[in-house]
């Protein structure tokens, strides 16, 4: 039956209550309950907005919601379907022929909003859609897929290294839907059936967007979730990295060559295992003496100074057993107890407890911030695990099968929150991880530990444009991909050479990766007094003097060129803060009037000016490029090309097709 209310549509039948409200602009939150009532959670819709006006309308058939744009009709029997402007765009599985039924007409008893028992408390959801033809989806966050479009695809809805699941798609029909629920699951893109699934829940709940382009749907859908702050250009220059300097007198060496070259560092990373045992968080006082001094003299070359975080805590480090005493580390339900066992028997530490947080952001700021720490790289941030075995942690929020997801963005809130109480306000901090919204912690995005491979270089375009769409603007990759890649092999430079000109053209310039051989001998071989400092491997070195002449001049070039852009990637950053919008943006996103645009998935506009044509394939020296209509200049040779076809074009090993749109 449906239930007269103000500004909302509410139904109920049997033991379930759904309720559709206005959320924003030409949107809809839409939730769901057998619980006796819905919770006070918002998840991902955290900001403030405009609940509409809306217009409630009954018929024989059933009750339509309206609010702008977007209409949800409800039958009576509790099927729902959305309208875009009168057109239907998305419809709840459903298997009658006749839509005002309230009984399916079909044995198959697969039906629309599935709620399965689980033994002891919450429940299995799985929320059916039909499937549109010949409708494309993009966006979901970052998956290790050559895929731009994943209409087909099948997703995990859960965190890990590489993967970054934001449940959050932009249609070719001109709608976004958000799965407003941080339980691990799945959604199937199927050509016969959407399938949304919550391995553990209490309600159903999802947003629900109409626009005309999708700029306009990222517009809405940022509006709800959040957007990130102006990222500064103090940012946007060259950042230093590699697996890992262990002294800090490597990170000095390095930094001093830089300023003797005349190549200015915005960034220089000092990594993982500086710190004797996981949850120290801390320098190793034998390799790192001085750390203010360091910081002191980066600080003078103008350099920010970043630090790799971990939030494993290792059972032999000087906080275990005070926090475990205190209730802040992740649980086991069964079996050992222990999350992680990478140089150490670890736990994982519970950002979801927000006194675990301050404990936590308390160490750190003692050992790095208080000695000028600029920026933290929050690594293993998903949380990464021994075994991906949902059903056996649980966090302070409840199990990871019912919140896992939210996690990399509750650790990162620990350094959000603390930074700020420090009065900070232009910081950026760098994570392997997030959820919905992680935008508005300035958290800068990366895809993880990537092979140095050409598969990874093309995979790793579409997860950048991916996870624009998905709302997370700031953005980066490691130059060469992170495994595998060994200096002196001439294959793995021309694929490090081609990963750097593409990256100039990204959110964050950053070199990173670890080098092998692993062959470097150890400092330290004494494993009691802990991994850090010089104890655990290191690869080989990663600057740009160390992969030859030719390809340093290359990447000086290309620095230079990045340094050029600044003032334009600035008003990129402006426009990201304001409605947003991705740096790097999908061809469709630009012009989505243009049908071919939606099936490109190796080209990109870099803001609104630049297309930008990576070269992809090893031993390439042209590629064909697909310019829309309009007038096109080739920034290297500054030919202008008429637009509306695809073209041939030049690309020698130290530059890739970039064209300026006249």
């Amino acid at each position: 039956m449906f239930i007269e209310t103000t500004n909302a549509l509410v139904f109920k039948k049997g033991y379930e209550t759904l309720k559709i409200e206005p959320w924003g602009k030409d949107s809809f939150r839409v939730r769901s309950t057998v619980e006796p009532e819905f919770s006070n959670k918002v998840w991902a819709l955290t900001e403030k907005v405009d609940l509409g006006n809306a217009k409630i309308e009954k018929d024989d058939s059933g009750v339509t919601i309206s609010n702008g744009k977007i209409k949800a009709h409800v039958n009576n029997g509790g099927v729902v379907t959305f309208y875009k402007d009168g057109k239907q765009i998305l419809h709840e599985y459903f298997r009658s022929y006749d839509p005002s039924a309230t009984k399916e007409s079909c044995c198959t008893k697969v039906i629309n909003r599935q709620w399965q028992g689980i033994i002891g408390g919450d429940f299995k959801l799985t929320v059916r859609f039909d499937p549109n033809d010949d409708e494309k989806l993009y966006g979901m966050g970052q998956y290790p897929t050559p895929y731009l479009d994943m209409k087909g695809c099948s997703l995990e809805l859960a965190q890990r290294n590489s993967q970054i699941s934001i449940p959050f798609a932009i249609s070719n029909l001109g709608y976004g839907f958000l799965w407003n629920n941080p339980a691990v699951g799945t959604v199937n893109f199927s050509k016969n059936i959407t399938e949304w699934t919550a391995e553990s829940t209490k309600e159903m709940d999802y947003w629900i967007t109409a626009a005309d382009t999708p700029a306009k749907i990222i517009e809405n859908f940022t509006s709800v979730v959040g957007r990130a702050p102006v990222l500064s250009k103090d940012y946007l220059g060259f950042w230093q990295c590699k697996l890992r300097y262990r002294t800090q007198d490597e990170v000095l060496t390095v930094a001093r060559k830089y300023k003797e070259m005349g190549i200015h560092l915005d960034v220089m990373v000092i990594d993982f295992f500086h710190w004797p045992r996981q949850g120290d968080w801390c320098f190793d006082p034998e390799y790192w003496p001085d750390p203010k001094a360091m910081v002191d003299e980066l600080h003078a070359m103008g350099t920010k100074v970043m630090i790799s975080i971990w939030p494993s805590v290792d059972k032999k480090c000087s906080h275990y057993y005070d926090m475990l005493d205190k209730g802040f580390l992740v649980r086991t339900e069964r079996g050992t107890n222990q999350t992680y066992d990478f140089m150490g028997d670890c736990l994982t530490f519970d950002a979801t407890n927000p006194e675990a947080r301050k404990y936590v952001w308390e160490i750190v700021k003692k050992n790095y911030a208080d000695y000028g720490i600029d920026m933290f790289w929050m690594d293993n941030a998903e949380p990464d695990y021994n075994v991906y075995d949902y059903g056996n942690y649980r966090y302070y929020l409840g199990t990871a099968l019912s919140c896992s997801n939210i996690y990399p963005q509750m650790y990162s809130q620990t350094f959000y929150d603390g930074m700020k109480a420090m009065g900070k306000k232009d910081f950026v901090n760098l994570e392997r991880c997030c959820w919905v919204g992680s935008q508005k912690y300035n958290n800068v995005l990366w895809n993880g530990d990537v092979q140095s491979t050409w598969e990874c270089l093309r995979t790793s375009i579409c997860e950048g444009l991916n996870i624009g769409l998905a709302g997370i603007p700031w953005w980066t990759t490691d130059i060469g991909g992170f495994m595998y890649g060994n200096p002196e092999n001439p294959k793995f430079v021309e694929l490090l050479e081609r990963w750097f000109e593409w990256a100039v053209w990204s959110p964050i310039l950053r070199l990173h990766g670890d080098r092998d051989p692993h062959d470097t001998p150890p400092l330290d071989k004494d494993p009691e007094r802990g991994y850090g400092g010089g104890y655990l491997y290191t690869g080989r070195p990663n600057e740009i003097w160390s992969y030859g002449p030719e390809a340093q001049k290359i990447m000086e070039e290309q620095i230079k060129l990045r340094e050029s852009l600044i003032p334009y990637t600035s008003k990129l950053m402006e426009e990201a803060a304001a409605n947003g919008s991705p740096v790097m943006r999908t061809m469709f996103y630009e012009f989505p009037e243009d049908e071919k645009c939606w099936d490109l998935k190796d080209q990109y506009m870099f803001g609104s000016d630049y297309l930008v044509a990576p070269v992809l394939y090893a031993g390439a020296t042209s590629r064909k490029v697909y310019l829309p209509e309009g007038k096109w200049e080739n920034i290297h040779t500054k030919e202008v090309v008429e637009g509306g076809k695809t073209i041939e074009v030049s690309a020698p090993i130290n530059q890739i097709p970039v064209f300026l749109k006249k």
